[in-house]
């Protein structure tokens, strides 16, 4: 067993701040993402994802980021509110048990919050902060940001792919395997013609033509499992 080539050039680019395409299971949502780390994405970047892409453009980071930041799953808050018949129950969502979805912020030096240079110093910023916290700093989330806000921050499984193989653990799954800090931008790639995500096979495609990378997440969850027999 080894790091499958995909992963390996997948990690060469994530470290140069380039796009990866991460696909995660025909079993699964079978949808392809658009990744990079959070810390170096610029306003282009988030023009590219949403004329590219189409899809949310969220923010994934590692759970013990999330818990220093003292960031719930928005569920968790809305099951102990008014609100509670409003949170996904068990057969809601036909490709987990759960969604990863957090809060949505703005970063508070951000005006509306929607635009790409707004989103994307958002984004950075978010980076960061799980930078800091990862390396045993300290940080003040609710003071750098606000909600509501434009940029969902999704927060990965305790266990990662032990637990949860979503596009939220693969990509920061990803990160941990290139040695980036584990905050990553993420967007579905939708296609305007069917109304639904587009295919594995135009996915691939467009990873072939536009210089990415196309990655199977069964490759990720292989190198993880190689990395960590190895030590």
């Amino acid at each position: 067993m080894r790091v499958p080539d995909s992963v390996r050039k997948g990690i060469e680019y994530i470290r140069r701040g380039k796009i990866v395409l991460i696909y995660d299971a025909e079993d699964r949502e079978g949808e392809t993402d658009f990744v990079m780390p959070a810390t170096m994405v610029r306003p282009q970047d988030v023009a590219y994802f949403r004329r590219e892409a189409g899809g949310l453009i969220c923010v994934a980071i590692h759970p013990l980021a999330a818990d220093k930041f003292g960031l719930p799953f928005i569920s968790d808050v809305l099951k102990h509110s008014s609100l509670s018949g409003l949170v996904e129950s068990r057969g809601d969502l036909l490709y987990d048990k759960r969604s990863s979805f957090s809060l949505w912020v703005n970063h508070r030096d951000t005006f509306t919050g929607i635009t790409d240079r707004d989103r994307a110093l958002t984004i950075r910023k978010i980076g960061e902060a799980v930078t800091q916290v990862l390396n045993g700093g300290s940080f003040d989330f609710q003071a750098s940001f606000r909600t509501p806000g434009h940029v969902a921050i999704l927060r990965a499984a305790d266990t990662l792919l032990e637990e949860r193989r979503g596009q939220t653990e693969l990509s920061v799954a990803l990160a941990l395997l290139a040695d980036v800090p584990p905050a990553m931008a993420i967007c579905e790639m939708l296609d305007s013609e069917t109304g639904y995500a587009v295919s594995k096979s135009d996915a691939m495609k467009y990873a072939s033509i536009h210089d990415s990378v196309f990655i199977e997440g069964k490759d990720i969850v292989a190198a993880c499992e190689y990395v960590t027999h190895k030590n």
